[in-house]
């Protein structure tokens, strides 16, 4: 008779510690485990070997409601209900005034297109907020992660649906608003990790390599062939 299967591990051979504050870019290829660990720090899943500790403490003993309101999380796959915009990007903080609501919403670069719709925030989008393009949803949930001012923010590959200039326009209204937090960023263009204090390479569902940008250049071949694309090494530091 065959024994009982074993259970492959999501995520192993990864070790880092990040300052408060600091920005962490995690790059690697598609199934890698990159959303893994933003779902492990979420407490989506808890880890069945090592841990995770916030402030010294386990996770694991971290009350879940208390940790999640500490965190903004935008995903790939973005949900969106069938209400308002403004009551979809109040989600986390329902009292929420309008004005706080619409400063986050010029944040993260969605006011634009919010004003041209037909009720502007008060518009009822449908369920899953099919009636707006990928990057509008995208930029109505990062609007919903700034509001709740969070401690440390997740963003997995949160910009995937937005063209590079609108991209980029975000991150500088982000800029401001990211200063002061912890801030994990799945990504895949050299524009997004190259600034960050710390960038993990993941392959395999391991850690391969920490460290920044420039040492990850001439250190890690994974690193520099993620990134050939994106033009010769001197051109990305």
């Amino acid at each position: 008779m065959p024994g009982p299967a074993v259970r492959a591990m999501a995520l192993q051979d990864l070790t880092f510690e990040v300052p408060a504050g600091a920005s962490v870019a995690v790059v690697g290829p598609t199934g890698s485990g990159k959303s893994t660990l933003l779902s492990l720090i979420a407490r989506f899943h808890e880890p069945t070997a090592g841990r995770i500790r916030l402030d010294g403490t386990d996770l694991r003993d971290w009350n879940r409601d208390t940790l999640r309101r500490s965190l903004g999380m935008v995903f790939q796959e973005t949900f969106l209900f069938s209400a308002s915009i403004a009551e979809n990007i109040a989600l986390g903080r329902p009292g929420a005034s309008r004005a706080e609501i619409e400063a986050a919403a010029c944040a993260a670069r969605a006011d634009g297109f919010v004003q041209e719709l037909p009720q502007g925030y008060d518009t009822i989008i449908g369920e899953r907020g099919l009636s707006l393009s990928g990057g509008q949803r995208q930029r109505i949930a990062i609007a919903r992660a700034l509001l709740i001012d969070p401690r440390i923010l997740l963003l997995d590959d949160a910009t995937s649906a937005i063209d590079p200039s609108t991209e980029q326009e975000i991150r500088e209204a982000m800029a401001g608003l990211c200063r002061g937090r912890t801030v994990f960023r799945v990504a895949q263009r050299a524009s997004t990790v190259r600034d960050a204090d710390l960038i993990l390479v993941l392959d395999g569902r391991r850690g391969v390599a920490v460290g920044r940008h420039d040492a990850l250049l001439a250190d890690c071949a994974l690193y520099r062939e993620l990134f050939a694309d994106a033009g010769p090494p001197e051109t990305l530091a």
